[in-house]
């Protein structure tokens, strides 16, 4: 396999109105390898990787596979070319069942061309046992965890017999164990000839599974390497244009009183006894594996799933929470690990999803306000670096990064007291994620309280006062910045409780 060239895409560009994503582009990858393709959000990656997969039509460029020149119009003849791809944003359908969304765009049709249900039930339960995974065909994907769902995205894109797989950030929601799995599956892959474009900001990983490295830098090609001809500072001084010296801008902050306190909180199969508090000033991190509960905690201040017993007391009142507009109304607000079923509305436009939580301010005598409306946002968007071609553009054109900035104007124009972040940064590039967290800084010097959950222990570490540790439903320990230590970290999230 060697040197020989599976896929090479030519002088590619690509533009959306307002800004040119791709700019001559020459890329290649090499046959049974792993190609790392690395850049912050909005470098033109994701924006390539559909190009590949048929989803965009490049304005200009060549598309090669064995070096012959292919055309590819969609998906499905991307499907016909050997291609499958995991994308970012995790495209299911939450109403159907595990084995619809498996197969879905490929069922099996009888001779009457009806969807073969039983060949269908067959193929699905062959899958999952060959895969060793423990979900039942007939399970609507709404009931799974964003990690479930991430990894039958994997199996469902690896299961296709393809020659050329894009995986674009496929471990942003999966457990340490589930990594080692797909790892496992990549070496797999190669050994049989298999081409990986595997697109992550987590470099650790880059530098464990990658044969070549690719960095992209505003729409073009910034440097190609093999791995071994570069390191991760280079990569991200490539990527950010700059040499980062500290990616945790983290500041001695004066803490004040507690602001929200929880006791006793309760809910069946979930989480018991969980008792923590935030002051004002004071950045608090949430650490554990995946299926912890600490996002079920997160969800239950909020609203969405309100806890069976248990106090929530904001600045020493005690509060009933039984919806989202109950927490908004006192003040605390929350941003999902689930970006896209949680945090936007796809569709429309960057404006409306930023000014959504508040259009009450730029409403009068029930008529809206747009010049006002327009002024804010852009301030806002100014502030923390939004890079957006329009105010009109439908949010689902941004880059994941721009988009969870938005979130964060959407909350931020609410001006709350408490902040809950859940996985803020999954999924989005060295240079935006120094950018959310100088914002969270910011709120912390005007005495917000932030809480933030993260499986990234460097990150918690980075920028938290203290962390609670969270393992079966249970806070299992609670440190103080001085005693942060990644190995007490671990322990604590897998004692048994």
């Amino acid at each position: 396999m060697g040197d020989t060239i599976k896929l090479r895409v030519s002088q590619i560009e690509k533009s959306f109105p307002g800004v040119k994503a791709l700019d001559k582009i020459n890329f290649s990858v090499r046959k049974g390898t792993v190609h790392a393709l690395c850049g912050e959000n909005g470098a033109g990656k994701s924006t390539l990787m559909k190009i590949i997969n048929g989803i965009y039509k490049p304005d200009q460029g060549q598309i090669f596979i064995d070096e012959k020149p292919v055309k590819i119009q969609n998906p499905i003849q991307a499907r016909q070319h050997g291609i499958a791809m995991i994308a970012q944003e995790l495209n299911y359908v939450p109403e159907m069942s595990v084995e619809e969304n498996l197969f879905l765009g490929r069922w099996p049709l009888t001779t009457f061309r009806k969807v073969d249900w039983k060949l269908l039930r067959k193929n699905t339960l062959k899958l999952l046992e060959r895969e060793n995974l423990p979900y039942h065909p007939e399970q609507r994907l709404k009931t799974l965890t964003v990690s479930d769902i991430q990894m039958l995205e994997i199996i469902k894109a690896i299961s296709n017999e393809a020659q050329i797989v894009v995986m674009d950030e496929p471990t942003s929601s999966i457990t340490q164990k589930e990594v080692a799995m797909l790892f496992e599956k990549i070496k797999i892959l190669k050994e049989k000839g298999v081409s990986i474009i595997y697109i992550s900001h987590k470099l650790e990983e880059v530098f464990q599974i990658a044969d070549d490295i690719t960095v992209l830098r505003d729409g073009s090609v910034a440097e190609s390497h093999p791995k071994a001809e570069i390191n991760a500072d280079q990569v991200i001084s490539l990527m950010v244009g700059r040499k980062m010296e500290n990616i945790y801008p983290k500041e001695a902050i004066p803490i004040g009183k507690t602001l929200l306190e929880i006791k006793n909180l309760y809910h069946p199969g979930l989480y018991k006894d969980i008792n923590f508090d935030v002051k004002k000033g004071e950045i608090i991190g949430f650490a554990g594996l995946v299926g912890a509960g600490r996002t079920e905690i997160m969800r239950s201040i909020f609203g969405l799933d309100p806890a069976a017993s248990g106090e929530i007391r904001v600045q020493e009142k005690s509060l009933s929470i039984k919806s989202p507009k109950d927490s908004i109304k006192n003040s605390i607000v929350m941003l999902s690990e689930d970006r896209r079923r949680y945090g936007i509305i796809p569709i429309r436009s960057v404006m409306e999803n930023a000014a959504i939580s508040c259009l009450e301010k730029f409403i009068y005598n029930g008529f809206l306000h747009g010049t006002l409306q327009r002024k804010t946002i852009q301030e806002y968007f100014q502030k923390i670096n939004v890079k957006t071609p329009s105010l009109e553009t439908p949010i689902q054109d941004l880059s994941g990064g721009n988009q969870q900035k938005v979130v964060f104007v959407k909350w931020m124009l609410k001006n709350p007291d408490v902040l809950i972040l859940d996985e803020p940064t999954r999924g989005i590039d060295v240079g935006a994620k120094f950018e959310i967290y100088k914002l969270m800084t910011e709120m912390a010097k005007q005495q917000k309280a932030i809480i933030m959950v993260s499986s990234e222990l460097p990150e918690l570490i980075g920028m938290c006062d203290r962390i609670y540790v969270m393992s079966q439903g249970k806070i299992t320990g609670e440190l103080k910045r001085e005693e942060f230590d990644q190995e007490i970290i671990m322990k604590y999230a897998t004692a048994a409780t």
